[in-house]
């Protein structure tokens, strides 16, 4: 069936059909979740097994290899990885990459029971065990809350409240806490005292197990009403443990002493900590909030804003807000952008049909692509594409092959009608030669993205959107162009006048103007000296090869987003508290930097992960990670380079790494070795010898091991 021809003859239903594509496309646009980076699936999960008082190599062999052995079993296993601290085994687990979201939670679940069956083998004193398979969350808001007249345990409380209001705003996931500090209550008996009175410490023990319990302890029935009976005895206040009886603690087992008289009780937080927020010099306690999956990160975002501007009038005097990471904003920026080139692409795009087909063929050219744009945002969606960088940047790339299926048929018209024959015949016969040539043309050209498409791994993931998109504009670009095409070309391509002294049905010579003599001429001219021609091109693809050494090769470039990471490692072993006394003199040093505009220092680890591309160090307490903002991403380089220079000048026993954001997975070092062997003290020589090596070639930084300094 000529599709050309159908459309001729159902006029009013094809240009309904076309009028509905154009506005269901931007209703659909408007609809569509957005996002900076497209979602991908980080098929890792954590298992977290304390055992307190354990040296490293005891965790490693009573715990982290029993975990090691129970997660081996998994089928879906593509690799584990350990690291063992001194009282914690931490346990890494890979799936394959063939397995995608929808299949992972049932492979955590089947982790999760693996690692229940190991709890009955692990030592006395170690455990539970913590699966955590929500390591690839996203926390799109990630803000620090601070206040200088507030201790942490209130800044607490008004974030606990905060948590409570923002979880009821639409499309909010999650929200979890950063470098908060949990509150304890210290009891440190007076040993010189507790000898004299000849009373032991385990007496303070079975005081404070018998005293603090909570239980039930049964209703009773009065007339009508049946009375719940809830026994006093839990601790409100330091007071009242300090006035806890402890008894039987003479001689004969009667005596009774209060608490307070043997022991130092005081309310403290629970030391060292593990994680410490600090604000452009503040302390502050981090507020990470995730989207739900497929939600609206900029709509998200906006109802977080407004939420929190709602509570103002709850919120205590002096408590402010610091934005770490609001991706709502980057997503509006990018988008924004991308929406600019994408414009400016159709705009340069219609501009050059303009010029070399003329106004009428132009504009048809010009109205398919926008038709075409149109529709594939109404097909993206139930696709489960979003706006983002790379479905954007799809249609910019895909913008040249939109307009070739309808430029073959158009130019076929044109110059039929020019030669005078009548526009219908001349739609019904282009599309009749062209529709299937056109549509083979169009398949190769999708299926030079299907590798993107059909990749598993997580570049192939990230980059899918890119097929996905190509797909559905290419594949409507090629039935618009052989449906409404033809007929817009019946409706505003007429046939030219016979040539003077030519018959009926013979127009003028569409290949007679200027432009065409001397495009025949410099062809005669190429094909007359054709070896000269051949070397000339050679010659060209020579340089070309040439000068691509020039190129900067990276498959995912650096971001421009206007902040950077400053990575700082001090030696390991150090205590959280002197790491966060280098952390302050470190950013006084930051601070007065040029271009500098905030600073947020995250010490103990890395921070929620607040982008997809961003991997979070694990716990290490000699770890600083300070996230820095800038006025201009411009400066970013300059600005990495002095710190990298000055810093270890000014604190000789750091490495200092600073990096930019990139534009997709892959986080971490470019260069990654892994050396395995039975005997450690051979694979800390080896690992020696290639950071030597490594360094002598100059080109290499922050070189470092995962086990560092002895």
């Amino acid at each position: 069936m000529n599709l050309a021809d159908f459309s001729m003859r159902n006029r009013t239903t094809t240009m309904v059909h076309a009028m509905v594509l154009f506005g269901a496309g931007i209703v659909s646009f408007n609809g569509l979740a957005r996002l900076a980076d497209p979602e991908f699936t980080i098929k890792e999960a954590l298992v977290i097994t304390p055992y307190p008082g354990a040296t490293a190599s005891e965790v490693e062999q009573e715990v982290s290899d029993k975990i090691e052995q129970a997660v081996q079993q998994l089928s879906q296993l593509k690799e584990v990885e350990s690291k063992s601290d001194r009282g914690l085994s931490t346990v890494t687990v890979r799936i394959k990459d063939k397995y995608d979201k929808a299949a992972l939670p049932q492979v955590w679940d089947e982790l999760r029971r693996k690692v229940g069956d190991v709890q009955s083998k692990l030592p006395p004193g170690a455990g539970p065990s913590i699966v955590n398979d929500d390591y690839g969350d996203v926390f799109g808001v990630f803000v620090a809350i601070y206040g200088d007249e507030y201790s942490y345990a209130e800044l607490k409380e008004y974030v606990k409240f905060l948590r409570r209001e923002l979880l009821l705003v639409p499309d909010v996931s999650k929200i979890e806490f950063w470098g908060d500090r949990t509150e304890a209550v210290y009891v440190e008996p007076n040993r010189d005292r507790m000898s004299q009175l000849g009373i032991h410490p385990q007496k303070i023990v079975d005081g404070l197990r018998d005293k603090n319990i909570v239980s039930d302890s049964g209703r009773i029935h009065v007339g009508p009403a049946f009375i719940a009976v809830e026994p006093t005895g839990t601790f409100t206040s330091v007071r009242e443990f300090e006035d806890l009886l402890l008894s039987g603690v003479n001689e004969s087992g009667k005596g009774q002493i209060y608490l307070r008289d043997v022991a130092d009780v005081r309310r403290d937080y629970v030391s060292p900590p593990t994680r410490v927020l600090r604000y452009d010099g503040h302390p502050a306690i981090g507020l990470g909030i995730s989207t739900v999956s497929g939600g609206n990160v900029v709509t998200m975002g906006a109802a977080v804003e407004k939420r929190i501007r709602e509570l103002q009038t709850r919120t205590p005097l002096g408590i402010q807000f610091g934005v770490i990471s609001l991706q709502s904003d980057a997503v509006t920026a990018a988008i924004d952008s991308f929406l600019v080139s994408l414009v400016e692409a159709v705009v340069i795009v219609v501009i050059v049909l303009l010029a070399f087909m003329g106004l009428r063929s132009g504009l048809i050219i010009g109205f398919i692509l926008a038709l075409t744009i149109c529709g594939t945002f109404i097909f993206m969606g139930p696709w489960d594409v979003a706006l983002e960088r790379i479905s954007l940047g799809a249609l910019i790339i895909a913008l040249g092959m939109l307009v070739d299926n309808a430029i073959v048929v158009v130019d076929g018209v044109l110059v039929r009608t020019k030669n005078g024959q009548d526009a219908s015949e001349a739609a019904k016969e282009v599309v009749a030669q062209t529709s299937m040539p056109l549509l083979g043309a169009t398949a190769v050209a999708i299926m030079a993205f299907g590798a993107i498409g059909l990749s598993q791994d997580a570049t192939g993931e990230f980059c899918r959107s890119l097929f996905r998109v190509v797909f559905i504009s290419l594949g409507l670009s090629w039935i618009t162009a052989v449906t409404i095409t033809p007929l817009l070309c019946i409706m505003f391509l007429k046939p030219s006048k016979p040539a003077p002294g030519g018959q009926a049905g013979q127009g003028s010579d569409e290949y007679s103007g200027a432009l065409y003599s001397a495009y025949r001429r410099f062809l005669a001219l190429a094909i007359r000296f054709r070896y000269i021609t051949v070397l000339v091109v050679l010659g060209m693809f020579a340089v070309s090869l040439w000068g691509f050494q020039y190129v900067d090769k990276t498959f995912f470039p650096n971001s421009t987003r206007a902040q950077f990471m400053l990575d700082v490692w001090l030696p390991q072993g150090t205590h959280i508290d002197h790491t966060m006394a280098v952390a302050t003199d470190v950013e006084k040093h930051l601070q007065n930097l040029d271009g500098t505009t905030h600073i947020s220092t995250l010490g103990g680890a890395g921070g929620l992960r607040f982008l997809l591309t961003y991997a979070p160090e694990k716990v290490n307490s000699a770890y600083l990670q300070f996230l820095i903002d800038v006025d201009d991403y411009t400066k970013i380089d300059g600005l990495i380079d002095k710190a990298e220079h000055e810093l270890p000048q000014l604190f000789p026993d750091t490495e200092v790494y600073g990096r930019k954001f990139i534009l997709g997975p892959g986080a971490g070092g470019k260069i990654q070795i892994r050396i395995s062997g039975p005997n450690k003290e051979t694979l800390r020589v080896l690992a020696s010898e290639t950071m030597d090596i490594l360094q002598a070639d100059g080109g290499a930084k922050a070189i470092r091991t995962a086990w560092r300094d002895q």
